[in-house]
């Protein structure tokens, strides 16, 4: 099929990062609209405690804890790891240099030192050897490292090392719901990990976001630093320990703010999406991946493009697929020519952060000189388009069809 019959079958629309608001949107907002109708309380109740449960079984972990926020979630793991003292000002965290804005802004909000680290072309992710390198020149507290894209490093390997080390290892997982390393789902590697359910994500809730993890001392601690700092959400036991430990009363008990804290708390309505679209995350994520080895078949065989591996994962679930042209006049075409047939593209997620004017304006970072060559490289010559689970067979056609080498 020719780029010029597909781009007149799909009538000059827009093939957009982001469609529609949700899964099976018309169902799901006649649902929607029933549930409120017939709901008594739209603050954080049952429905939020319901998706926590289930959102932990399909994850795989003991513990789910839903807040506003993918970025919420990041903020609340890093003021519950102060909190619990398993990090402390002084710690240095390593992160992945190419990332989201807010993986790396509760370092600096919250006084640790943020230490990045280069990434891998083959896979746009921290490997073990960038890992080792920034290892031999500083001795890192914490890692909090990006699954990005729905791709990873050697995971396995990194969180070995992280063990041997003492390295609290901890995954922003947002972009990568579902995708999996030896059959084990990215998310499960370290000692906790955050998720988005912003739109365009894998499943959306409009705004929401989840930590997950299997210790049950960062569990108690993230429900509180979700809400105040209060122990209103924990078990009858561990209120009366708290209590009896701060020598408080039954009177004062539930204005008691035992530890720092925010408000972080969902809504029922985001905890009810949430739910409704979990039912579809297998087709969704299945969708995702069979889209992936369509475009990485074609797109490998372009020498324009650094190639992308993915071949050590167990199953990849794409968030959008990215281009890293091999110098800037190629960069320039490619981008040209998506932009030509109605196709959306935006740079590789926040690029590479380091360069970003908030990462430069802070003194904690100032003193930061790691050679991040690579993340820079996917920022500069970079961009990516949609693997949205909804795209029709002439789209996939004429996205396949722009990949080839001209």
């Amino acid at each position: 099929m020719s780029l010029k019959r597909s781009y007149m079958e799909i009538e000059l629309k827009m093939i957009k990062l982001v469609k529609s608001t949700f899964y099976n949107e018309i169902e799901t907002k006649k649902k929607l609209c029933d549930f409120i109708l017939g709901s008594k309380q739209l603050s954080m109740n049952q429905k939020c405690l319901e998706f926590e449960t289930k959102f932990a079984k399909y994850q795989g972990r003991k513990y789910a804890i839903m807040v506003n926020s993918g970025s919420s979630a990041n903020l609340a793991l890093i003021q519950s790891l102060l909190n619990l003292k398993i990090l402390n000002k002084k710690s240095k965290v390593g992160f992945s240099a190419l990332t989201w804005a807010t993986n790396i802004m509760p370092l600096i909000q919250l006084g640790l030192e943020p230490i990045p680290i280069d990434i891998s072309l083959k896979n746009l992710n921290v490997c073990s050897d960038n890992l080792l390198e920034v290892l031999e020149k500083v001795e890192l507290d914490a890692l909090f490292i990006t699954n990005l894209l729905g791709f990873c490093g050697n995971l396995d390997k990194i969180s070995e090392i992280c063990k041997k080390k003492g390295i609290v290892l901890i995954e922003d997982n947002c972009e990568s719901l579902g995708s999996a390393l030896n059959d084990v789902k990215l998310g499960n590697f370290g000692l906790a990990s955050t998720t988005s359910f912003y739109v365009g994500h894998h499943m959306s809730t409009i705004e929401g976001g989840m930590v997950c993890t299997d210790d049950k001392e960062l569990y108690d601690m993230l429900l509180m630093t979700r809400a105040h700092g209060w122990d209103r959400n924990l078990s009858q036991d561990k209120q009366k320990r708290l209590m009896k430990e701060n020598s408080v009363d039954d009177f004062h008990a539930k204005y008691t703010f035992y530890t720092l804290g925010y408000n972080f708390r969902p809504t029922e309505i985001t905890s009810f999406l949430g739910i409704e679209q979990l039912k579809f995350i297998e087709k969704i994520t299945n969708s995702r991946c069979k889209n992936f080895h369509k475009f990485n078949d074609i797109a490998n065989q372009n020498p324009h493009f650094h190639k992308l591996d993915a071949s050590h994962m167990s199953f990849v679930s794409n968030f959008a697929y990215p281009l890293i042209c091999k110098d800037h006049d190629k960069f320039e075409n490619y981008k040209k020519k998506f932009v030509e047939n109605n196709i959306e593209i935006r740079p590789i997620v926040g690029g590479s952060i380091i360069e970003q004017p908030f990462f430069k304006s802070y003194e904690s970072t100032k003193k930061i000189n790691f050679e991040c060559s690579n993340a820079k490289k996917a920022n500069m010559f970079g961009f990516y388009f949609t693997n949205r689970p909804d795209l029709t067979e002439d789209e996939l056609e004429l996205i396949k069809n722009l990949l080839r080498s001209d």
